[in-house]
């Protein structure tokens, strides 16, 4: 057909031109003439079946997000181990690789913060008093922080706070004028990616013994401990 063999022209007079630009410099000897006509007859080929190789490759391939501005964590059970109720500061205790996960996203320039449930006070086990010595000891241990909100409320209350509401998620992203849009919740309990929903957040569960099946089943994206699910967002899947 024309078109067939109007191509092959253009290959061949492309081809020959790019042929003649590496020999002419010279030396021109029999042998380098050889070398750069049959290397070049063979590169434009080669160089398209590597790209072709790398769009087939990446088909598919999430597009990169880039990193989030903020990165919100849950304090019991996904920052601290949980002691329910706990009002006293020598028992907050952090959990394997949270003080370098945390670094790890300072390192790169996210803010990070706390949301934390602690209806204990409503249920008069504990005190504000208690719970913010416990946040500042936490902060002594994983700090500092960029902002840290916890609810007082029972959950019989009806506040716009507690967890699975937004009103944390929505504080923390207004007190440090982040879009919630570029914020991710870390959490163990469905309440903290809910919440995270709500605010128009990205959220990423890490399941504990306490975290529910369905739960499970029902979060948006899932890492195996508090690393894992920083591995994730320092990779752009949130």
């Amino acid at each position: 057909p024309r078109a067939a063999l109007a191509a092959a022209a253009v290959w061949a007079a492309g081809t020959a031109e790019f042929a003649w630009r590496r020999i002419a410099p010279g030396p021109r000897t029999r042998a380098e003439v050889t070398t750069m006509a049959l290397t070049s007859a063979l590169i434009p080929p080669l160089a398209t079946w590597h790209w072709l190789r790398g769009v087939v490759q990446h088909v598919g391939v999430p597009q990169w997000r880039g990193l989030p501005d903020l990165v919100l964590f849950d304090r019991d059970g996904t920052l601290v181990h949980d002691f329910p109720y706990n009002g006293d500061p020598e028992w907050v205790r952090p959990v394997e690789g949270a003080k370098e996960a945390l670094d790890r996203l300072r390192a790169r320039g996210v803010r990070v913060g706390v949301v934390s449930n602690q209806s204990g006070v409503a249920r008069g086990l504990i005190t504000r008093e208690q719970v913010e010595a416990c946040m500042a000891r936490l902060d002594e241990l994983v700090g500092p922080f960029d902002t840290v909100q916890y609810c007082p409320h029972g959950p019989e209350d009806g506040c716009a706070c507690r967890k699975p509401a937004p009103g944390m998620v929505k504080a923390a992203c207004a007190e440090l004028g982040v879009d919630p849009a570029r914020c991710v919740v870390i959490g163990d309990i469905g309440a903290d990616v809910e919440a995270a929903a709500a605010a128009g957040a990205s959220g990423i569960l890490v399941p504990t013994p306490v975290t529910r099946r369905e739960e499970v089943s029902a979060a948006p994206r899932l890492a195996p401990d508090l690393p894992g699910a920083v591995e994730q967002v320092l990779g752009g899947r949130w």
